[in-house]
């Protein structure tokens, strides 16, 4: 029953992004990232995991470009079931990965958890009770739950519902930001 809620909500997102430009998409995306510079769990932090964008998600290139050289930014590599973290040294030390396509760093792995300050998210959708859907691997349930940082859910206002079914391996939120 969940299960089938979750593709429903899954399928209702995905023909929501269709409506948006990529250009749209990015206005939206700099509005969000406007609102986490200004959080205090951000400007207080050292090191954030992010992530770096597919075209239907919050876009998060720019806001990598414009911290990594002032706090230690990290991106998920997708190997096997797992995320591997990566810190991001630059544009330059970027390939394709393999599972997705998606353009992964290749510099060194990084196994600090503890030191991690702040975690953008990103989600199929997201709810007022801080509840995440993702795409359905659990690959951040997994990240998640070892962590003690400061967990933040990044989506577009149309993604931010009343509720979305969980299950209980599903890891809240601290905050959902949206435009």
């Amino acid at each position: 029953m969940i299960d089938q809620q979750k593709k429903e909500i899954r399928r209702e997102i995905r023909e929501k992004k269709k409506q948006y430009s990529l250009s749209e998409k990015k206005a939206n995306s700099k509005i969000i990232f406007e609102k986490i510079e200004f959080l205090e769990e951000f400007k207080r932090a050292k090191t954030v995991l992010v992530y770096w964008s597919m075209p239907d998600e919050v876009f998060t290139h720019e806001f990598v470009l414009r911290w990594y050289k002032k706090k230690k930014v990290l991106l998920p590599v997708v190997k096997g079931d797992e995320l591997e973290l990566k810190i991001f040294s630059g544009p330059e030390n970027m390939i394709k990965g393999e599972q997705y396509g998606i353009e992964e760093p290749i510099g060194e792995s990084f196994y600090q958890f503890n030191e991690i300050d702040l975690i953008i998210i990103p989600g199929v959708a997201f709810d007022k009770e801080n509840n995440r859907l993702g795409r359905g691997k659990a690959y951040y349930d997994k990240l998640l739950k070892a962590s003690k940082a400061i967990k933040a859910g990044v989506c577009f206002d149309f993604q931010f519902l009343e509720v979305v079914p969980t299950d209980k391996h599903d890891i809240k939120m601290d905050t959902v930001i949206y435009n």
